[in-house]
């Protein structure tokens, strides 16, 4: 593929939770195409310096935002402080995340379903109101959601609030796509098993060892290669791709 297909210079793009895993492999990607970027963050800011410092290594720029999105009020200055350092917002890409714990629904307090729910839908929801009217000026404006295999698969081992959460995303996704056009493209992402320190937190090492022999392509994926799906949904060559699930998960529902 070309690489003025990949091309994002003089395009800002702002990506939630990019202080690790796959929020801060698209930030470093779309950083080395030219991106300047909005680097959020709720509590890793080492980690939020270390995603800037590479984007900068890339010859790329960056501010650092800290938000917690599960907070209305933390939310609300994070597009206004990106677009008074650059000027504009052309990319949204709604990427934090976090189940939290893990809890059968039935033993789910009303406190955490809340929490669940502010952290991965009502978060998105707030960044992404405050960013289309800068998106919508900006003539090619694209937001892209990561969702996650439990959309498909239903909560298991304790994830159904979060799936849940992640299921109106997607809804959240192709409404957008319809209301937003033709001047903002709206399209999600749905990574499969994905090394990241998220599955350190939430999966013992051996389900992950039972991901990858059930993925056909034999092994889970990596933030990187998410990272490029993005860049190829966000840039020239994702133009006519709009209201699309995009799986990265190997194949895994083949078998």
């Amino acid at each position: 593929m070309s690489n003025s297909l990949l091309d994002l210079s003089g395009r800002v793009a702002l990506v939630t939770g990019a202080s690790s895993g796959i929020g801060q492999a698209v930030a470093e990607l779309l950083g080395s195409r030219g991106a300047k970027l909005g680097i959020h963050y709720h509590q890793g800011r080492e980690r939020a310096e270390a995603t800037l410092s590479a984007v900068r290594a890339a010859g790329g720029e960056g501010v650092l935002l800290q938000a917690n999105l599960a907070d209305p009020q933390s939310t609300l200055g994070v597009v206004d402080e990106l677009v008074s350092a650059f000027g504009r917002l052309d990319i949204l890409v709604n990427n934090a995340g976090d189940p939290l714990e893990r809890v059968a629904i039935e033993d789910c307090s009303l406190e955490l379903w809340n929490q669940v729910l502010a952290t991965n839908l009502t978060g998105p929801f707030l960044v992404t109101k405050q960013a289309v009217p800068h998106l919508r000026a900006s003539g090619n404006g694209v937001v892209i959601n990561n969702l996650s295999l439990s959309v498909q698969t239903g909560g298991a081992n304790g994830a159904g609030p979060y799936a849940i959460a992640k299921g109106g995303l997607q809804v959240m996704t192709r409404t957008l796509a319809r209301e937003l056009a033709p001047e903002i493209r709206v399209n999600s992402i749905m990574p499969g098993v994905i090394e990241t320190p998220h599955h350190e937190r939430f999966t013992p090492p051996e389900r992950m060892e039972q991901y990858r022999t059930e993925t056909p392509l034999g092994r889970n994926g990596t933030a990187g290669e998410v990272a490029a799906a993005v860049l190829m949904l966000v840039g020239e060559a994702g133009s006519f791709i709009n209201g699309a699930l995009v799986d990265i998960n190997g194949g895994r529902f083949l078998r």
